[in-house]
């Protein structure tokens, strides 16, 4: 089978396409054939091994695991023996990681998605909805965990809250929009111009131009306050935070690295010893309820991913690049149809 290998750090351009074994499923995996997967910025952390910590996890001095590709959508080819759930010819999505009780960052060891066929955990995956492409379903598992897990479990979200997304027109961005809707929290999505209509469409009821305006200086309080992007200090983020309000913060894409990652997480620990006012920093897990969550999200309409380009395997390099970019209008997919859908 085709497979997209690395055997070193370094630029997307180390990426290539080769011949590789197709995977056995062990007793608890699915095997999947792919049918579309989806990039996320671990993929891109990955291959040039920074921040140096990812080396650390991951492989010193070369990658450990050469395969990448977290996000997976397919049909099951075929099971182990103890699956229960799932047989040859299901529709499934979900993550294909190779421990989901692995701690921390170390649990999305990808199980290489960029591929035509894949294993999976059978914990880690559930059935495609009928009224989503593979597209659509493999553009949901990390972003989406990320943002119910987010909401829910760190922002303890409820209905008739004021909630801010800052950075809605991303790929956790999108999602978490919808999400925050779903529980009926009333939303402000913070985004550039170009991507204001979109944010609008899905079920945002503001939308703040962070190119023509600074909602940390407009004003407004918020009950939770969901950070996609990090650009922003905290003490700015607690003006404009209710008393008891919460600030989540999931992504840093400002390009300041670990040590402003590092010094956000200290001081939002700090903070929170000394203030009604909560900052939270967190990974989202791997969970099989959450993605029947999601699937149920989309199944009932209240959820519509948001795919900004599609590539094919082949440009896996180019799908990663644009990634890195930071202007992703949701998220970025590789489609294995011979007959591209988004």
């Amino acid at each position: 089978m085709k497979g997209l290998v690395y055997s070193r750090h370094g630029s997307p351009d180390v990426l290539e396409i080769k011949d590789v074994e197709e995977p056995v499923p062990k007793d608890n995996e699915v095997l999947i054939e792919v049918r579309a997967a989806s990039v996320n910025p671990l993929d891109a952390s990955l291959i040039k091994g920074m921040p140096y910590i990812v080396r650390a996890l991951f492989g010193l001095p070369k990658p450990r695991d050469t395969c990448l590709g977290v996000d997976v959508s397919g049909q099951v080819e075929a099971v182990g023996r103890n699956v229960t759930q799932f047989k040859a010819g299901d529709e499934v999505f979900g993550v294909c990681i190779s421990d989901p009780q692995a701690s921390a960052v170390k649990v999305w060891t990808p199980q290489g998605a960029f591929a035509e066929y894949v294993c999976a955990p059978e914990s880690t995956l559930v059935v495609k909805p009928n009224n989503v492409t593979f597209e659509q379903a493999a553009s949901v598992p990390v972003a989406g965990l990320t943002a119910l897990q987010g909401l829910r479990d760190k922002g303890h979200i409820q209905p008739g809250q004021k909630a801010l997304i800052n950075g809605a027109a991303g790929g956790v961005g999108t999602f978490a929009v919808q999400i925050a809707k779903s529980f009926g929290a009333e939303v402000t999505g913070v985004c550039s111009t170009r991507n204001m209509e979109m944010v609008r469409s899905i079920g945002a009821d503001q939308v703040i131009d962070y190119t023509q305006e600074d909602f940390t200086k407009r004003g407004q309080r918020y009950d939770l306050i969901f950070d996609c992007v990090g650009n922003h200090s905290l003490s700015a983020f607690r003006r404009v935070l209710n008393p008891e309000g919460i600030v989540v913060m999931v992504g840093e894409r400002t390009g300041r690295g670990a040590t402003r990652i590092l010094s956000r997480l200290i001081t939002a620990l700090v903070v929170s010893r000394f203030t009604s006012q909560k900052l939270r920093t967190f990974l989202a897990r791997p969970s099989q309820q959450d993605l029947a969550v999601i699937r149920e999200l989309m199944q009932a309409g209240k959820v519509r991913p948001v795919i900004d380009k599609c590539y094919s395997l082949s440009e896996v390099p180019a799908a990663i690049r644009y990634l890195e970019e930071r202007h992703a209008r949701g998220k970025v997919v590789i489609s294995l149809e011979p007959k591209n859908k988004c």
